[in-house]
């Protein structure tokens, strides 16, 4: 058995609401094992003998099936979710910014938004890899941010999802305690 990471976009936001309970349920009833719910953003610890493609498709079959909506997840290794937090050069708790990594299970549309974040007056981004990139924002002001905002344009809702430091923190712990069992 593999333990992931898997991170659903856009749930509980923008008038899709799905209980942690209910994800839980639907994401055991699809045949993973260890299933654990963190916070109410759509982040899951689970085990599965599939590949990362594999478990990334049958868990957007199973949500659209299951909750009826066009669903996006980034689905990660616990190693590759332990690397890109050690990698990140900000801090989790801060007065003045807040640490957030975007995920991607798209390459290439991660590689477009990096480069976009360079030409923004201000903005603080470093890659952590293919998968992976943090970048800062102002506390209080996150969604105002200019990169925020490039983030959140359509073009890149079916490959990307955005959490803070402190989240990918405790998606990192618990996929590690799946891991070593």
């Amino acid at each position: 058995m593999k333990s992931y990471a898997v991170f659903l976009r856009g749930i509980n936001v923008g008038g899709i609401n799905i209980k942690m309970a209910d994800l839980k349920s639907a994401l055991a009833s699809c045949g993973f094992t260890e299933v654990k719910t963190l916070l109410a953003s759509g982040n899951v610890a689970l085990a599965s003998e599939l590949g990362a493609p594999a478990v990334k498709q049958e868990i957007e079959g199973c949500l659209r099936k299951e909750f009826g909506y066009d669903a996006w997840v980034v689905v990660l290794g616990a190693d590759k979710v332990a690397g890109i937090v050690e990698a990140c050069p900000y801090p989790a708790d801060d007065k003045s910014t807040h640490t957030y990594i975007t995920l991607a299970s798209d390459t290439a549309m991660l590689d477009e938004l990096f480069e976009a974040g360079t030409r923004l007056d201000g903005t603080q981004q470093h890659r952590l890899g293919p998968e992976a990139m943090a970048w800062l924002a102002p506390a209080g002001g996150t969604l105002d941010s200019p990169f925020s905002k490039l983030s959140s344009k359509p073009r890149f809702k079916s490959g990307t999802t955005t959490r803070n430091l402190r989240t990918m923190i405790k998606v990192r712990d618990a996929t590690a305690a799946l891991q070593n069992g």
